[in-house]
């Protein structure tokens, strides 16, 4: 084997903080300190970049800056989302639909909403690459459907879902549209005039921004109740003072992933096919997870048959290579992954997954070395495997 070096492969658990972002933030943890909501030089210095910020981030995806509310993350952007609009709503109905390989953010929030203020959710089935089907959605729909939220890309299969479609079924029958875009959001184009989206939740960290700051779209005209309940901040509907560095970095950090999109796209994509392609030549009983077509361009999520996910991921990080067995969020449980479980997928294969996520930073000589070291990860946990070897007699 080669020798062992610090190579980072979960770029959809988070990513770092790219120089650009980093010096533009520095400014506002030193000098420019002041509350937004203060009146003086210093606050209006901070309103001033808090006010450029918006902009940036709206850039990003064809909204108006004051439809973009910050927030700490993308988990606060969908509860904010999903409760806002069922309490809002609670006259004119009481169901919602989801799917089923939602982030946990969207699932326990739906949970949550049932089993303590008396909600009706239909999770929808998806197909065998991770996609709803737009039938199921169809039939679904009820007199007392108020809300539809589905995830705009997986995080742990990277399959993208049909959301112009969703969100013309959504308009044409009235229903609220909220889309978790967490992991697209930056990392391929979005139009939320083009969707038809009402409310699109963000994240900073998974496109080289800092950790704990976000943002929720919501649409001009859209009712929704308030989250976070205090000040008069962020135009009264989501209170707490502002977290201005991290806005800031966030603000350029989007501005960065606008200007860089085709470059982005198109690397991560070609990266992506050639480790995809060769683990698939190298190892035999593998499989890719998730669409092909339709599918982010840095994602790849492979299922090895006889072996758990868990033991690839100890000796992978033995050789220094950092990679996910799914979500960052469910990687401490034991349990398959619920999303490969909706796609078909049988225990033990489901339990043999890893997901490997290029960026920005990746490079060919990263993909020589997970490609020269990967295969004989899995011969060997293949061979203490009793279902390995029963399986070759």
């Amino acid at each position: 084997m080669m020798e062992k070096r610090r190579l980072y492969m979960d770029y959809s658990a988070t990513t770092p903080v790219k120089k650009e972002v980093l010096d533009e933030m520095m400014p506002y943890l030193t000098d420019y300190f002041g509350n937004a909501s203060s009146f003086h030089t210093f606050g209006r210095e901070a309103k001033s970049a808090l006010d450029k910020a918006r902009e940036q981030v709206a850039s990003l995806i064809n909204a108006k800056p004051n439809e973009i509310y910050f927030t700490a993350g993308g988990s606060e952007s969908d509860n904010w989302a999903l409760e806002g609009i069922a309490y809002a709503n609670r006259n004119k109905g009481n169901h919602i639909i989801t799917s089923k390989i939602e982030h946990h953010a969207i699932l326990h929030t739906c949970e949550y909403l049932e089993k303590h203020h008396g909600f009706e959710v239909t999770y929808l089935d998806v197909d065998g690459e991770g996609r709803i089907r737009l039938e199921d959605l169809k039939n679904a729909i009820k007199d007392t459907t108020i809300l539809i939220s589905i995830m705009f890309a997986n995080n742990e299969i990277g399959t993208i879902q049909p959301i112009k479609e969703i969100g013309q079924i959504a308009k044409e029958h009235n229903i609220v549209f909220h889309t978790d875009a967490v992991q697209a959001a930056g990392n391929i184009p979005v139009d939320v005039k083009e969707l038809e989206v009402d409310l699109m939740s963000m994240s900073s960290h998974k496109i080289y921004g800092p950790k704990g700051v976000g943002a929720l779209y919501i649409k001009t005209g859209t009712k929704l109740h308030n989250f976070v309940h205090g000040g008069a901040q962020e135009r009264r509907r989501r209170a707490g003072t502002e977290n201005i560095p991290a806005i800031v970095g966030y603000g350029k950090a989007a501005e960065l992933a606008k200007a860089n999109m085709d470059n982005h796209i198109s690397t991560l994509t070609r990266l992506r096919n050639r480790l995809m392609n060769e683990i698939l030549e190298r190892i035999p009983n593998t499989r890719v997870n998730g669409s092909v077509e339709n599918r982010l361009p840095g994602n790849i999520n492979f299922s090895f048959e006889f072996i758990e996910g868990e033991g690839i991921l100890l000796l992978l990080d033995m050789l220094g290579i950092a990679a996910s067995s799914g979500s960052a969020c469910t990687s401490g449980s034991l349990d398959p992954s619920h999303v490969l479980m909706a796609i078909g997928l049988p225990h033990e294969i489901a339990h043999g997954s890893l997901r490997l996520t290029v960026g920005d930073f990746t490079t060919e000589d990263d993909i020589d070395y997970i490609v020269e070291n990967l295969p004989g990860v899995i011969e060997r946990l293949r061979s203490m495997s009793p279902l390995y070897n029963e399986s070759k007699k």
